[in-house]
């Protein structure tokens, strides 16, 4: 099925849904890692170890499920992943200690790691001419999943409790449901007759520096996000603010990073990505650090700040690499989201570890400054729209 020039609006609603929903559920555990260090006293080592190895699930399970989603058609990858998420990370909350949560939040992850190749891989096939701002839009549903769902899930277990968790799941469901319906079948790339190594070489062809180098970016650009998406709720609680404080600081980061996301897609159609991808790693740098020093009132101005650059880019990355490389958009998402999100994750446990030492101030101080390495790469990227 080839891209027509105008976008299917309601196709491309399902596809974001899809994103909104498991995305909503992923959202749940970061900013209860509080709640979770409370209840099952948890070092920050452990925090880190839940929250790297659940990312480097993304890592391992999104390019193997990309490779199939562009060798066959079917939307198990989709349906399945998503109940997974759905389900299994309410469960977090009746966990009994450190290695039950580990285990209930990366089935969840797994999960979600299932359902973004596939997904992904449809939205150019909708898009029309708004390759750019359609991948924005679809990515608005899993920062605004990100943005909801740490203030909900803050406000339901302090008023609940963990224990309450499971029932969420109700919500869930009801939303697969519909998606059954609602979402079409994705499209084979023909890439059947190849394994895993042909199959990357026949999707990337000449562009694979190209993809190469904003890969690159994405782990970095993840690494500063995860690292203070992880340990920036915990800050905030030992720095005396409650846990439902912690989740707005959290959302707060998130929703911004809806709007600034719209923003740069829409732009990216304009003027090319590069610009833009420039713009805001010259900026991210002294912004993370603005926030992370400011205190009182001015903290959430920071936070709204520190979300608008840290994630505006993150749609922008897949839509580049899927134009350079059309032949395998489902391989190519999941090396731009899972594979980079992923090991920018395998690193937080390093970060955790460095925050046992050294507390958490100073750590995410020098990771602030990880955006600076970035501007070399970006200057070589190509300058498509």
């Amino acid at each position: 099925m080839s891209p027509s020039a105008k976008a299917n609006v309601k196709v491309l609603f399902a596809l974001t849904l899809v994103h909104f929903t498991g995305d909503f559920y992923s959202s749940f555990t970061t900013p209860l890692f509080p709640l979770f260090v409370e209840r099952l006293g948890l070092s920050l080592t452990q925090v880190g170890l839940i929250a790297g190895i659940n990312r480097m699930l993304a890592f391992v399970v999104q390019p193997s499920v990309g490779y199939l989603a562009d060798r066959y058609q079917t939307r198990g990858f989709i349906m399945v992943g998503l109940i997974m998420a759905v389900v299994f990370i309410p469960l977090s909350g009746i966990a009994t200690g450190f290695w039950t949560l580990l285990l209930a939040v990366s089935v969840g992850s797994v999960g979600s790691a299932m359902f973004h190749p596939s997904v992904t891989g449809l939205v150019p096939l909708y898009s029309g001419n708004k390759a750019g701002f359609a991948m924005s839009v679809f990515n608005t549903g899993g920062t605004l999943a990100f943005g909801l769902g740490p203030l909900f899930i803050t406000w339901y277990a302090s008023r609940y409790g963990l224990g309450a968790l499971p029932l969420t799941m109700v919500l869930g469901l009801i939303s697969v449901a519909y998606l059954f319906v609602a979402v079409p079948m994705p499209q084979s790339e023909g890439l059947g007759a190849l394994g895993f190594l042909g199959s990357i070489k026949e999707s990337l062809g000449d562009a694979w520096k190209s993809v190469a180098l904003i890969w690159m970016v994405m782990v970095l650009r993840a690494l500063v996000g995860q690292s203070f998406l992880t340990f920036m709720p915990v800050l905030y609680v030992q720095r005396g603010n409650s846990v439902v404080a912690a989740g707005v600081i959290f959302t707060l980061f998130t929703m911004s990073g809806t709007i600034s996301g719209l923003t740069a897609g829409h732009l990216s159609d304009r003027i090319g990505f590069k610009k833009i991808f420039f713009f805001t790693h010259s900026l991210m740098a002294p912004v993370m650090l603005l926030f992370l020093h400011l205190s009182g009132r001015w903290v959430y101005l920071g936070a709204v700040l520190a979300g608008m650059f840290v994630l505006a880019t993150m749609p922008l990355g897949v839509a580049l690499a899927q134009q350079l490389a059309p032949k395998g958009r489902s391989m190519v998402s999941s090396l731009m989201m899972g594979f980079a999100f992923g090991l920018g994750g395998i690193l937080t446990p390093i970060v955790g570890r460095m925050a046992d030492l050294y507390t958490i101030e100073p750590v995410l101080t020098v990771v602030s400054l990880l955006p600076l390495l970035t501007l070399p790469l970006i200057w070589a990227f190509p300058k498509g729209r």
